[in-house]
Formats: structure tokens, sequence, C-alpha cells
């Protein structure tokens, strides 16, 4: 079993025993709330002050992790780019592919591109995917939808897209919403599952603050 809560834009936090937070932001600087939670393991997909914030969620013994196993739990990263042009606008990003209790989790982090086909070779089939759809900085919902189709996964959970409060200037969900021909569940804040949970064909879900 596992624990996924969101802590709004792209910071979810992930548990059963170890905590996992992964791109926290301090809440103040994009207008909603800080997440309120002490991680064991933190994970950032870059270094933008709305993903990096790991001083909000550290305690004495957190570690800021990119790959390797800790406790039973696996994590892997690989590169991408926070834009279109290679880095060149944004700089990079990192993918995080974590397992956690036969879970198979994939956070995108700000993706800016299209993956090809070796990146989601590597990245594999994988259980529940968190996906940026806001566009702006990050690919929109158009091309959130391409990967969607792409990519193996059971479980889309979409993210860093505009809510109330949110200061940044990107869009709702609307548009991703627009293009889902799958069923759509709205999990509330946070959800516990098994393995066996797990859908077998794909599902969006949606979490709410």
């Amino acid at each position: 079993m596992i624990k996924i809560r969101w802590h709004g834009h792209a910071c979810f936090e992930i548990s059963n025993g170890k905590i996992i937070v992964i791109d926290p932001h301090d809440g103040v600087s994009i207008g909603i709330a800080p997440p309120k939670v002490k991680a064991d393991i933190i994970l950032i997909s870059h270094d933008h002050f709305d993903h990096n914030q790991a001083r909000i969620v550290s305690k004495q013994g957190s570690k800021i992790v990119d790959s390797g196993e800790i406790d039973g739990i696996k994590i892997e990263s690989f590169i991408t780019y926070h834009d279109k042009e290679k880095g060149a606008k944004r700089g990079e990003n990192k993918i995080h592919k974590i397992e956690y209790n036969g879970i198979k989790l994939c956070h995108l982090g700000d993706l800016g591109h299209i993956l090809d086909e070796e990146l989601l070779a590597k990245i594999g089939e994988i259980d529940i995917l968190f996906i940026p759809v806001g566009g702006v900085f990050t690919i929109d919902a158009n091309e959130a939808w391409e990967i969607c189709n792409k990519i193996e996964t059971k479980v889309i959970v979409p993210m860093h897209y505009k809510i109330e409060g949110l200061s940044l200037p990107i869009d709702d969900l609307s548009k991703f919403l627009e293009k889902v021909n799958w069923e759509i569940r709205h999990v509330a804040n946070e959800i516990e599952l098994e393995k066996d949970d797990l859908p077998t064909g794909k599902e969006v879900w949606i979490f709410s603050l």
C-alpha cells in the first residue's frame, strides 16, 4: 500500500512509512499553501523556485536523492529539458521513476518537450504518471495528451496547471480534459492504494487541495 497526496502545483507526497516529497514549493511565492509534511526523501526535478524548496519539507536526516535504492524504494532519474531547445532557454529537467511497494510511479517534472521513443523505452511500463499540462513553461495540453497516448501507464495524474490562488500564468485543466476519452476519477486530496487497486485500462485521476 502507498498513500499519494497532492500539495499543489507539481508537489506530491508518496508514503508508506518512509515519506517521499517531489518538487516542493514554498507556497507563498506562487500564491497557494505550502506543503505541510516532512520528508525522508526529497526529489527535485530542476532548480527553479517553484520546485526546489527542499528547506520547506526537510527534517533531520532528510536526503535529496536523484537515483538509487533506499529502504527498498527504487529511484531512477532521466535527464530531459525544460524547453524545446535542449535546455537553451530554461535548462535541464529530471524525470524521476520510483518503485515503492511494487507500484511504479513516474514524475515528469517541468518537462518542456515530447519524449522520444528511446527515452520512452528506458522509462518502460509504469503504473502512475504525473504529467504537467498547463503549458507556457512546460508541455501544454496537446503535448501532454500525445505523451499519455505513447507511454505505458494505468493512471494519469495531471499537474502544473492553474488552480485558485496560483499566481503563475499557465492554463487550467480544462484544455487537457477536453481531450480525454478515458475514465476520469476525482480522488480528493489524497488516496491510499494497493497494486491490485490499479485499473486495467488508462484512467485520469484528478487531485484537489
